[in-house]
């Protein structure tokens, strides 16, 4: 028999990053706070996405480095031990659930397991309890996407790949974004032989032309076949593999098929109409304050359709923009920049303005292209083709807009972060000692 649960001040519904977070910061206001979560406790980035993820490719990464220097000072041969990185991989993700929970509790905040679902516009339903509440907070992530086609129930996700027992022999990865440069990396690294189809010949859309070239070249070099221009219509189940069938008389036969077509909001089963929420397909459409068409009810993280990056740390910020707006806070959100990164081989990442952006305006925008190659920090590491692309804004005569392609993109693109977002000139960087020889004191030449 359904009863009525303590009435909350806040009930933030999915307890990943964003809400977490949430909940945290409500809590430390002084409010009343229940949490709930359906699945695993602390959400998809430290039990199967970005944490596990990099805990993988630090393996490559260590590979690959070596591979460069083969020749040049190491003589070792490295080879990927799938099965001793996956264990170690599992060490860290096996307790982040029941850690998670129980820090929430220990923080004096309810929690809840179950699947939630709005009733009305002020209760949702979790099992037999209904939870009143004067907010809610969406949370609820995101999941791997599937293709609609027949045998679509053959296909993988990054969930099942990251959780692998054994590295098969061959792979196919259906995709041409982060998700499917990513794997596809791993998977080469760790002795696969990779196949990446995609839908159309422009993978990676919203990175540089040139940079992302470069990369899909440098991944072809590790042995990864791709195949453009291509739509798979069907799998099939062959023996102990699978059958890819597509048009034009496509047909590839592979050990395992992954799929990494984007990823699916978590918000079309949460009862959102009886709550007067609207919704898309890229999540609960959200104002300037994040609030939902309901303006008790606020969506952060992967379940909104806000206009940015969908990342741990954007949302992390979210969280506490929206706590401060429960407190009272009544100013529009306002991101900083935020860079991204393909942790690939090589990485690839950026941040501010993009070439496509900037070739919208090129009286106004300089788009320039710099070879690393014979830098200090790139060429002690032998690096086939480092490189950097800057978008100047000609008036202001400032860096507005950075990408890097290279085994050290992540760290170049944070410190690239700091100097685009506190608007740093040519001059004034020049200006600055950093440490030498490192990635940071290659800043000055770059500017």
């Amino acid at each position: 028999m359904e009863k009525i649960s303590e009435k909350y001040d806040a009930v933030v519904i999915g307890a990943g990053p964003a809400g977490t977070a949430a909940a945290a910061a409500i809590k430390a206001q002084g409010q009343k706070v229940a949490l709930i979560e359906e699945d695993l406790w602390g959400g998809t980035c430290p039990n199967r996405g970005c944490d596990p993820k990099k805990i993988l490719y630090t393996a490559v990464e260590a590979k690959e480095h070596a591979k460069l220097l083969a020749g040049n000072g190491l003589k070792a041969q490295i080879d990927i031990d799938w099965s001793a990185l996956m264990t170690n991989k599992r060490a860290y993700t096996s307790g982040i659930s029941s850690a998670t929970k129980k820090g929430m509790e220990s923080s004096e905040v309810k929690t809840y397991t179950g699947h939630a679902e709005f009733v009305a516009g002020t209760t949702v339903k979790v099992g037999e309890c209904l939870l009143e509440a004067s907010n809610f907070v969406i949370a609820t992530g995101q999941r791997p996407g599937l293709l609609d086609i027949p045998g679509k129930e053959f296909l993988q996700t990054s969930t099942d790949f990251l959780d692998l027992d054994k590295m098969p022999h061959d792979l196919t990865i259906i995709g041409g974004g982060y998700v499917a440069f990513e794997l596809a990396g791993i998977a080469a690294s760790a002795g696969a032989q990779v196949t990446v189809i995609l839908h159309n010949s422009r993978p990676l859309k919203a990175f540089p032309q040139k940079l992302v070239t470069e990369l899909v070249q440098s991944l072809q070099e590790h042995g990864v076949e791709f195949v453009f221009d291509q739509d798979v219509t069907q799998v099939e189940q062959i023996g102990a593999g699978y059958r890819l069938s597509g048009t034009n008389d496509f047909s590839q036969d592979t050990n395992m098929v992954f799929a990494a077509v984007g990823r699916q909001p978590n918000v079309d089963d949460l009862g959102l109409t009886q709550a007067g929420v609207e919704y898309s397909n890229q999540g609960v459409i959200v104002d300037r304050h994040l609030r939902s068409t309901a303006a008790h009810i606020y969506a952060i993280g992967d379940a909104a359709a806000s206009p940015v990056p969908k990342l741990t740390p954007v949302a992390g910020i979210e969280a506490k923009y929206v706590a401060a707006q429960l407190a009272g806070r009544d100013d529009e959100i306002d991101y900083p920049k935020i860079p991204t990164v393909v942790f690939s081989l090589p990485k690839l990442a950026q941040v501010g303005m993009t070439e496509n952006q900037a070739q919208r305006d090129e009286a106004r925008y300089q788009t320039k292209n710099i070879d690393l190659t014979g830098w200090i920090t790139y060429k002690r590491q032998h690096e086939k083709k480092p490189l950097v692309q800057l978008i100047v804004d000609k008036v202001s005569e400032k860096v507005v807009g950075a990408a890097c392609l290279s085994m050290e993109a992540d760290e170049m693109i944070n410190y690239l972060s700091v100097l685009i977002g506190e608007e740093y000139t040519a001059k004034q960087v020049k200006k600055m000692i950093w440490a030498y020889p490192t990635t940071a004191s290659d800043l000055q030449y770059i500017y």
